[in-house]
């Protein structure tokens, strides 16, 4: 079965939206495109051996069509000669051809369409940008490594790799590594269900059964 590895640019709030450049997307006013570029430095080692890894793309449509509009036409940068020969996976519901080569359209509900994927021969696959993708697959337990490049700063609004509607699950840190200028490069893997505990070894005050009470009827 194929491995999915999904790799995130993202902000300490969350914000994953248009991190290469201030045109990339700017959709619903986001006008903080390109925060990646001043906390980048030479030390993203961790980052460039996924990318340069061995695998197919799996995109959302925006970001396909961000990228069918820049890498094929910078051939002499590796990572552009890398993603014109590869394929690449598009998670879509529209029409519009796929002109990029080695381009394949999947349809249908996002869990089922990249489980069955998943089950195909072909080497691993990789997600980038694609926020939407996150959720359903987060949810479904698709994703087999999460590496998220946390960047030291808060945009306040934008896409975001957590949309609260993912199932609750546990995540085991298996990498980590710390850069010059703060970017925090975490790998994490799934580890089951959420286990929770207390750490009050005492009966609870009047107090605190009354506060419970109370919270209990403005919740109902």
């Amino acid at each position: 079965m194929r491995k999915l590895t999904g790799a995130v640019f993202v902000s300490l709030d969350g914000v994953m939206q248009a991190p290469g450049g201030p045109e990339e997307d700017p959709t619903s006013d986001f006008n903080l495109g390109g925060w990646v570029q001043p906390l980048w430095g030479e030390d993203m080692g961790p980052f460039e051996d996924v990318i340069m890894g061995e695998y197919d793309l799996l995109l959302g449509k925006r970001t396909y069509d961000i990228f069918a509009a820049y890498w094929p036409y910078n051939q002499d940068n590796p990572i552009g000669e890398k993603f014109q020969h590869i394929n690449k996976y598009v998670l879509t519901h529209s029409d519009d051809p796929l002109e990029w080569d080695n381009s394949e359209r999947l349809s249908g509900d996002t869990a089922e369409a990249i489980a069955d994927l998943k089950r195909s021969e072909g080497r691993d696959l990789l997600i980038q940008g694609s926020s939407m993708l996150y959720p359903p697959l987060l949810s479904a337990r698709l994703i087999d490594r999460l590496v998220l490049m946390t960047f030291p700063v808060v945009l306040g609004h934008g896409k975001r790799i957590f949309d609260g509607s993912e199932t609750p699950g546990t995540l085991k840190l298996v990498d980590h590594f710390v850069t010059n200028t703060g970017v925090v490069l975490t790998s994490y893997e799934p580890a089951g269900d959420v286990k929770t505990g207390t750490f009050e070894t005492k009966e609870p005050s009047e107090t605190e059964l009354e506060r419970r009470e109370k919270w209990s009827k403005e919740e109902a």
